[in-house]
């Protein structure tokens, strides 16, 4: 059975930072990719980042040089490191494994293999 759980959201103050983390399993993680994108009330769902299973990155415009996401195989981990965090990041964020990791994707998630239930970043002004 695959599980995606997220954790790390929470309430920050524009400018604070964050590490979400995601952590899956029945599935082979070292081979597959996986993204992270988020979705706020009334909004569609943006891609925020992706890595593939070698390591290589894409990011959405609205986070370059702000988020970092990176993977550790050995947990069957995914996180997402967010700096400099501002109100408009405010989201529930959601993992997926098993995605076309492209830049396509990284700023419109279109296809979605396996995702967790979501973690809520509030980004107060």
């Amino acid at each position: 059975q695959v599980q995606v759980v997220e954790s790390g959201g929470g309430l920050v103050q524009a400018g604070g930072s964050l590490r979400l983390s995601c952590t899956a399993s029945g599935l082979r993680f070292g081979d597959l990719n996986m993204g992270w994108f988020r979705q706020a009330p009334g909004k569609e769902r943006d891609g925020v980042s992706c890595i593939t299973w070698s390591s290589t990155t894409y990011y959405a415009d609205s986070v370059k040089g702000r988020f970092t996401i990176s993977r550790d195989s050995a947990k069957n981990t995914l996180y997402l490191e967010m700096n400099s965090l501002k109100p408009e990041d405010t989201a529930m964020y959601y993992c997926a494994a098993g995605i076309p990791c492209t830049t396509a994707w990284a700023t419109k998630p279109d296809h979605l293999t396996y995702r967790g239930q979501g973690t809520q970043v509030t980004v107060s002004a």
